[in-house]
């Protein structure tokens, strides 16, 4: 029998030794604690991560426990949201900022600009292993493939947020921030591009859209998922193959506005006068929301005919939520001198049309960028 008293106790060398030595005698934790090198060494093995927190439902509260979709988003500040996960401490050393404490439909142009000019800061530190950023689930997935688009660094980069507020019986959002922690400081996340880590399941922040408003499992990519997490590890299955992060032409550092993207939306009987209320805002490209494989209505193809002769881009996106955009099929968009999507939805779309505008306003360079991205 092993006994706390033996003489082997006091041949053990070392904090490890010691550590392991209370736990075998049912010692008090105490002991641990007296020996603040040990505590040390071990949070330098621990990977660095900063939470930026935006708000959004994951820091929402309502006011019965039974409410999962009636609430407030954007209440909970980010030391309370990291200090209801304690489980984060063991797995990375932690800190938060609070950059916004809004709901995500709010979110504008220029604070995609700000968050992503922050973002590219931390990464660029030597004392930081990974960024996660904490946001609401309406405009998540634009955020993700935007920062996926403009901050050249290969370590983890994880949006997350969660379908259910703190206070609702069935809440998402602690193992989801403690997910994506996780993924946030593996190194098997490196070079990954940004994920969104919701419902364990590590998703690629360049394919995934929001396809349900009401249930966990919300987020969806028609290609699948990268991989998930399972009780604190990370299983990798894909790659993202398009260009992203290091390997963009793109880089936040050098932007500090976007220009005006439009979104119309097809259906049957569509108004001309949308298209001119768009231009007239000061938009530089429209993304047409067509229906089926981008298609354009034949009494709308003048009327984009004219705002890309006049300077506007056009560019045929679909409101079908899987699939892609085939150039030349529904339309004969060489001749127009119009871009497709490919197989980006229209609010992704716009994303990537805004950064690559602020580069050029070519269509043949355009197109080519929405084939590469």
């Amino acid at each position: 029998m092993f006994s706390c008293r033996s003489g082997a106790a006091h041949s053990l060398r070392g904090a490890a030794f010691a550590l392991a030595l209370a736990s075998l005698c049912g010692a008090s934790p105490l002991l641990a604690r007296e020996m603040p090198e040990a505590g040390t060494a071990a949070a330098a093995k621990k990977p660095n991560v900063v939470i930026l927190a935006t708000g959004g439902t994951i820091a929402g509260a309502g006011a019965d426990a039974a409410n999962s979709a009636t609430y407030t988003a954007a209440k909970v500040p980010v030391d309370k949201l990291i200090a209801a996960v304690p489980q984060i401490s063991t797995i990375a050393n932690v800190r938060g900022e609070q950059v916004f404490q809004i709901a995500s439909e709010s979110f504008t142009d220029a604070q995609l600009v700000q968050l992503g000019k922050r973002v590219s800061q931390l990464l660029k530190q030597d004392d930081v292993d990974g960024v996660v950023v904490t946001h609401g689930t309406d405009t998540l997935e634009e955020t993700a493939f935007f920062l996926d688009l403009v901050v050249k660094s290969d370590k983890p980069i994880v949006v997350v947020g969660s379908m259910r507020p703190g206070t609702a019986i069935s809440a998402d959002g602690a193992l989801n921030l403690l997910d994506a922690v996780t993924v946030a400081g593996s190194k098997e996340a490196i070079g990954k591009g940004v994920t969104v880590t919701m419902n364990d399941t590590i998703q690629c922040g360049r394919d995934v859209n929001k396809r349900t408003n009401v249930v966990p499992s919300a987020f969806y990519s028609q290609w699948g998922p990268l991989g998930m997490v399972i009780e604190g590890k990370t299983y990798f299955f894909r790659s993202l193959a398009k260009r992203h992060n290091t390997s963009s032409e793109f880089d936040i550092d050098t932007i500090d506005s976007l220009p005006l993207v439009g979104i119309v939306y097809g259906s049957g009987n569509m108004i001309p006068g949308v298209y001119d209320a768009e231009v007239q805002a000061g938009a530089k490209a429209i993304v047409n929301a067509g229906t089926g494989n981008g298609s354009v209505a034949g009494y709308l193809v003048d009327k984009l005919k004219d705002i890309r002769s006049k300077g506007t881009i056009v560019i045929r996106s679909s409101r079908v939520p899987d699939g892609l955009v085939l150039r030349n099929a529904e339309q004969p968009d060489d001749t127009y001198d119009w871009v497709v999507a490919h197989d980006l939805n229209p609010a992704k779309a716009k994303i990537l049309a805004a950064v690559a505008l602020t580069k050029t306003n070519d269509t043949k360079e355009l197109q080519r960028i929405f084939w590469e991205y």
